[in-house]
């Protein structure tokens, strides 16, 4: 088995950046096709010698275009086009934060009840497959007619 394929099958073949299935069959010369991301966090990068969370460093599973675009920047993992929320937060700096200091962190405002429960269960998912080892849960904090969904580590 090789690196990729074993990549692949822990990553449950989607992609780490669009939350996308990606097909193993594709050519990894195709846009839609595998590749591998070494993810590199800044801190990790400042200081190489320093042991990061496996997290930081590990390999994770792309479609070869979204690899490519991200190229050698932060990475940025977009919410979900179907929710419905306002000022969302980003996720990878908002989770690693969770992860590095505890606490808990406002994600996003939302109009309804419907709408919070619906990006808490969908954040709380995303969450769990980007950062495995990190014990979260969302809570929805009623507001100024609005609902406001906080992340907190456990």
């Amino acid at each position: 088995m090789n690196d990729l394929q074993a990549i692949g099958d822990r990553d449950g073949w989607r992609c780490w950046l669009c939350d996308e299935v990606v097909d193993p069959d594709l050519s990894t010369n195709d846009d839609r096709g595998p590749s591998v991301d070494s993810r590199i966090t800044k801190k990790k990068a400042k200081n190489k010698s320093k042991a990061g969370s496996p997290e930081s460093t590990r390999e994770r599973l792309a479609h070869r275009a979204c690899n490519t675009g991200k190229g050698g920047v932060e990475a940025v993992v977009p919410w979900a086009d179907d929710l419905f929320v306002v000022d969302p937060a980003p996720i990878l700096p908002t989770i690693e934060r969770l992860a590095r200091k505890g606490g808990r962190e406002a994600m996003a405002r939302c109009p309804g009840a419907d709408d919070a429960e619906q990006a808490a269960a969908w954040l709380i998912d995303r969450v769990s497959r980007l950062y495995p080892s990190l014990d979260v849960e969302a809570d929805i904090e009623p507001g100024g007619g609005q609902f406001v969904l906080v992340l907190r580590a456990r």
